[in-house]
């Protein structure tokens, strides 16, 4: 589920109201807490629903769960960001912005500009700053962000990228980045799933410097997929990516597929679901739904877990694998995890698919008078 920002004048006693709220609903076996505890609390993230729901759940499980999705690391961060907000807190500034270290902040500025002499000086002044790390709360992702993941521009905080970002990138990279394993990765997949490094035609040859360097494609090029960066996921595949049964799902590469689903994992075909649905390939889905995959189980975690298969396909308006998933029993009055709770046709009114709108509807009241007759009388039950 994206993050939910806190309000300009966040209450923390409010909060607590919601982490009181989440409790009551795992007591009461809701599937939409289940997810979202799957999701957001760290010692759920591998657990079935039955696992979640039997599980002992204390407040304070479900006070992290609050801080964590709304971009927090713990409820003590969340209580302090309400109560001492500092300048990394004020999300309406750009991230550069929001950095407090003089030193890491001017290398993000000389990094900005492109000014490769100045960055390498500075990094021989300051040889530690390639290993330090930022800190910035609040927000989906980039929460612990090492100076090579700036050069992604992902999130977007100046819109554009200079021309020598490559070898920006490399100097970051000689100056001691290439020894942080998790560094280089998160940088890849911030390339691989931002928009300004497609926009400014650098991603592939980011893609290519960081995976010359050591990074690791596949979770970038499944990020990808779910991204819809079809670019990348092509250069993270010349660069290595093995393709399995999620990766070929996501492109819809029928054969195969076919050949790697009898040796697949259950965690495996559950991503397969979620991504053959959010790009409409409908045999692929038919192949999984007839192996048996549940067409209402939330979304694994990263393939856009606060919605369903039927979410995905509704918005993006894939009709045949809307009508295929509906057909093999998934429910169109699932509501995702977001505090809208959305039905997929609350998502495909909301993208201006308006048949898929008024198909689910359709089956939304259908499926309200299977469960709730209209003539309940003793009379019509002996009927």
């Amino acid at each position: 589920m994206p993050v939910t920002p806190l309000p300009p004048n966040p209450n923390l006693d409010h909060l607590k109201y919601q982490a009181r709220d989440l409790l009551k609903a795992h007591a009461s076996r809701e599937l939409q807490a289940a997810q979202r505890i799957r999701e957001f609390h760290p010692r759920f993230q591998e657990c079935t629903d039955a696992a979640i729901f039997d599980a002992h759940f204390r407040l304070s499980d479900a006070q992290l769960t609050i801080a964590r999705e709304r971009g927090f690391a713990s409820w003590a961060r969340l209580k302090r960001r309400i109560e001492q907000p500092t300048l990394a807190d004020k999300l309406d500034l750009p991230h550069h912005e929001r950095i407090e270290n003089p030193a890491f902040r001017q290398a993000v500025d000389l990094l900005d500009r492109g000014d490769v002499d100045g960055l390498r000086a500075h990094l021989n002044k300051y040889p530690r700053l390639v290993r330090e790390r930022v800190t910035f709360e609040g927000g989906n992702y980039f929460d612990h962000p090492t100076l090579l993941e700036f050069v992604a521009e992902n999130p977007v905080r100046r819109g554009t990228l200079p021309d020598n970002i490559v070898e920006v990138a490399k100097v970051i990279l000689d100056a001691g980045a290439k020894e942080d394993q998790s560094a280089l990765n998160d940088a890849l997949g911030l390339v691989s799933t931002g928009c300004v490094p497609r926009e400014c035609r650098v991603h592939l040859p980011l893609i290519d410097l960081l995976c010359d360097y050591g990074a690791e494609p596949t979770g970038a090029a499944l990020a990808a997929l779910a991204h819809w960066e079809f670019e990348a996921v092509d250069a993270l595949l010349r660069n290595g990516v093995r393709l399995d049964l999620v990766i070929a799902a996501g492109l819809g590469r029928i054969e195969d597929f076919q050949q790697l689903l009898p040796a697949s994992t259950d965690e495996e075909r559950h991503r397969a679901l979620a991504l053959a649905s959010q790009h409409g390939h409908a045999e692929i889905v038919r192949l999984l739904l007839d192996a048996g995959e549940d067409p209402n189980r939330y979304n694994p975690v990263e393939f856009h877990a606060h919605s369903t298969p039927l979410h995905q396909a509704a918005a993006w308006g894939h009709d045949e694998v809307v009508r295929l998933l509906v057909e093999h029993g998934a429910r169109p009055d699932m509501k995702d995890t977001t505090p809208e709770q959305g039905t997929p046709a609350d998502w495909a009114r909301h993208e201006g698919q308006k048949d898929i709108e008024e198909y689910l509807q359709t089956q939304e009241a259908l499926g309200r008078r299977r469960f709730n007759p209209i003539d309940s009388s003793p009379e019509a039950a002996q009927g």
